[in-house]
């Protein structure tokens, strides 16, 4: 499901003051053209309603400026864990968060893959996803947000790291339509997908879309590295300032499965003494790597 136009480039934004109040002036700030939120504490398992008005404003406010949101669930999700607690306040909380998208018109909901934490229980955990996802997208509106895997870095007993790990992920859910994709350029390097080689985001992106099936990608998270490929340690910088460097954005803004999919940034939102001004340099950098890929395609 590719959002039509150009690919529309935006940030994980900061909402001091209100989903809407805060959000909206931060999404006009660093001039973002899709955006990506958390509805409640990403570090944390309490759940929110979130304030009526709020949410309809930044519905609204969204829909004014033709920016496409998506929403993050917390970081603990974790459907795969051998504890049952995280896997029941997992679940709710997918659920939660598909509902509040779907409250705010949200094309999608991030999660991440999970671990299956613990020695040979790979095939476990699976049949966990099986068993306790399956019923919650089961659920789903056809015209509600998509729920979009993240692949990890890897660390742990991660149960996707690497897009051919997506494979019989996706199967554990039966291929369901509503199922996505969410490609985040820091946690592929971390898994050992070299990116920095010329054709190398384009190889990973070829195997992406040859593992999952065209349609799939839903959202890309374009990130830089701290650290080296295949350092399995997710930490975010400044594009061009980490160990991916400039280039590979530029294939993947070339490349025809991320043609109208939008991407955000998660790097530094700070940037000489702005809070802002770190996300409105990536924002535009990204945005002219873009346009120099559609003059040569053009031309």
């Amino acid at each position: 499901m590719h959002v039509p136009g150009p690919t529309p480039i935006g940030a994980q934004i900061q909402i001091k003051g209100g989903l809407a109040k805060g959000g909206l002036a931060y999404t006009d700030a660093v001039g973002a053209r899709a955006v990506q939120v958390f509805v409640g504490n990403p570090r944390g398992w309490k759940l929110t309603d979130g304030d009526p008005a709020q949410d309809a404003a930044f519905t609204a406010g969204c829909a004014e400026r033709g920016v496409p949101s998506f929403v993050h669930t917390p970081y603990l999700v974790n459907v795969g864990s051998p504890t049952e607690a995280t896997v029941e306040r997992s679940i709710e909380t997918i659920r939660h968060n598909l509902l509040r998208g779907a409250r705010l018109g949200s094309l999608g909901v991030v999660v991440h893959a999970g671990s299956a934490v613990g020695e040979d229980r790979y095939d476990d955990a699976l049949r966990q996803l099986h068993e306790r996802l399956l019923p919650v997208l089961a659920a789903l509106p056809d015209d509600g947000p998509r729920l979009l895997i993240e692949p990890t870095a890897g660390g742990g007993k991660s149960l996707a790291a690497t897009v051919e790990d997506l494979g019989p992920y996706l199967a554990a859910l039966e291929e369901h339509p509503l199922v996505g994709v969410c490609f985040d350029t820091c946690h592929v390097w971390a898994a050992g997908h070299d990116l920095s080689v010329p054709g190398g985001m384009t190889a990973t992106l070829d195997a992406l879309e040859a593992t999952v099936g065209p349609g799939r990608l839903g959202l890309v998270h374009a990130n830089d590295s701290l650290d080296e490929c295949g350092s399995k340690r997710d930490r975010h910088t400044t594009i061009g300032a980490g160990t991916i460097g400039v280039e590979p954005f530029r294939e993947l803004l070339a490349h025809p499965s991320v043609a109208g999919v939008p991407v955000v940034v998660e790097t530094p939102s700070e940037l000489d003494g702005s809070p802002s001004a770190g996300h409105a340099r990536d924002i535009a950098l990204l945005d002219s790597l873009r346009c120099t890929v559609e003059d040569v395609a053009a031309a």
